[in-house]
């Protein structure tokens, strides 16, 4: 079976690109930056330069595709008129060429931004979704148009709504070396977290078992931001949390956020980035999970972040083998 990984040079598309791999498909990665590719090459996977912006480009990496697994888009908080070329013309772009060229599958990493904040209870497949951010709301309108699609096209679409993903590669685990994380909202409140290999198991068996549907998925813990980085600390001590009122960092996000727009590329530091780290998302456990008759490996964070730091240290912060080298 061949599968198309767009988005297999980021965080999580590479851990679905090398379990893939591993598990006996041929993978073939959409690669937008030639450069970023060569991260790719310690795997079986072949490459096709593409973007989700050129339609030529999709038909060319969907041909012989027989799943698709899309997890490529500019995954920040930004404003919904940056967000939506390429979350909602991209995608709908790459559904319609993945089943011109005959695959049957689809799988669409969604984000449990489309719930916005959860006053109770936790979140299920049966969650209504009320976004607070435009992130939320885009991902929402992207599911809306590929679920139209996949209908009339007859593609089995599996929409899997993600919560915080962590691991050794991801941007929080990259800066532990800085020794701080600046910290606005509600750290106490239950949130929704999952290991990157993981989350990468739970797409494989999606596009593997041809599951359709939506539904988020998380850990069994739903541990809070407090519990997340004690349990950091408890393993890497070096590590501090500045915590900020969402009021003061609303302010600095806003007045900063007009000149970072400035800059080429995502931006990180938004109000809207802000306002996502003050809410409350619990996944009740074991949703997405008994469909595909599986368990997390990494069932909270406590198993979790000392695998991830583990990773860490072996992929970042290896002692160079030159002796000079203190």
């Amino acid at each position: 079976m061949r599968a198309l990984v767009t988005g297999a040079t980021g965080f999580i598309g590479y851990e679905v690109a090398r379990l893939l791999a591993e598990t006996g498909f041929e993978v073939r990665a959409l690669v937008r930056r030639l450069n970023r590719g060569a991260l790719l090459d310690p795997f079986d996977v072949e490459q096709a330069v593409g973007d989700l912006s050129a339609p030529d480009s999709l038909q060319r990496a969907c041909t012989g595709v027989d799943v698709v697994v899309h997890l490529a888009a500019r995954a920040t908080f930004e404003s919904a008129a940056v967000l939506r070329p390429t979350m909602v013309g991209g995608s709908v772009a790459l559904l319609d060429a993945a089943a011109a060229a005959g695959a049957r599958a689809f799988v669409y990493g969604s984000s449990l931004m489309v719930y916005g904040d959860v006053a109770a209870g936790e979140i299920d497949a049966g969650t209504p979704v009320a976004p607070h951010v435009d992130y939320g709301r885009v991902k929402i309108e992207a599911e809306r148009h590929l679920r139209a699609l996949a209908g009339q096209r007859g593609v089995a679409l599996g929409v899997v709504r993600l919560p915080h993903v962590y691991g050794a590669r991801d941007l929080m685990f990259g800066r532990l070396r800085g020794r701080l994380t600046v910290l606005p909202g509600l750290a106490a409140d239950a949130y929704a977290h999952l290991h990157v290999r993981d989350a990468a198991r739970v797409l494989l068996a999606v596009a593997e078992q041809g599951w359709t549907g939506t539904a988020p998925v998380g850990d069994d813990e739903n541990a809070s931001w407090d519990t997340f980085f004690a349990t950091l600390r408890r393993y890497y001590p070096h590590h501090r949390v500045l915590r900020v009122p969402v009021a003061l960092a609303g302010i600095g996000a806003g007045l900063l956020e007009p000149f970072l727009a400035l800059r080429r590329g995502p931006q990180l530091v938004t109000r809207d980035t802000v306002r996502s780290s003050d809410v409350r998302q619990p996944v009740r456990p074991g949703t997405l999970w008994s469909d595909l008759g599986l368990a997390p490996r990494y069932p909270t964070v406590e198993q979790g972040i000392p695998a991830a730091l583990d990773e860490l240290v072996a992929y970042r912060w290896r002692h160079s083998v030159d002796d000079r080298v203190s």
